[in-house]
């Protein structure tokens, strides 16, 4: 299971209920806010958004707690890529396709990788420090494929929005 492929209607035989969503909406757009701020919103006690905040990490419901670089900030110079990508018909195409989910999962550059429905088969978005980087990125992982048919790097001008919290609706029915 990767990072962030956890559910949030129930894990490990362990409804969540009311609060528990609350929390999590407040808490997935700030980790670094106290729990007593968090708590006046819920109701509960500061200790007492400890002690579920605990229990949600313990579960798995809170998959990583994370630190977002401005790459301004820290002198990066960032090549984003959005990549669409084709896999060959092969007569065992489920191999091919768990194995280049694999060797994505294991590549820093690759921030997001999605399987997908359509005229595609992957979604990939790559991270390069420069355009030579992406390219010899691309050369190994893509063009030196042979299972992989087609694929279109789409190069972004400008990040308009980045994000990785979900809607997480208090109201929702318990499993």
């Amino acid at each position: 299971m990767t990072a962030f492929a956890c559910g949030l209607t129930a894990f490990q035989g362990t409804a969540l209920d009311r609060i528990d969503r609350k929390i999590l909406n407040l808490y997935q757009h700030d980790t670094r806010r106290i729990a007593e701020s968090i708590g006046a919103e819920v109701g509960l006690s500061a200790a007492a958004v400890q002690r579920r905040l605990k229990r949600l990490r313990a579960d798995g419901v809170i998959a990583a707690e994370i630190a977002v670089l401005d790459k301004a900030v820290i002198g990066a110079s960032i090549v984003t890529c959005i990549v669409t990508l084709s896999m060959a018909a092969t007569p065992a195409p489920g191999v091919h396709l768990d194995r280049f989910r694999r060797q994505m999962i294991d590549q820093p550059m690759v921030q997001q990788c999605y399987h997908v429905t359509g005229t595609s088969d992957f979604i990939v978005i790559v991270i390069a420090a420069s355009m030579e980087a992406y390219g010899a990125f691309a050369r190994r992982w893509f063009e030196s494929n042979v299972h992989v048919a087609r694929y279109d790097t789409h190069v972004a001008l400008e990040r308009v929005k980045v994000g990785l919290s979900l809607p997480v609706d208090a109201d929702a029915p318990h499993a």
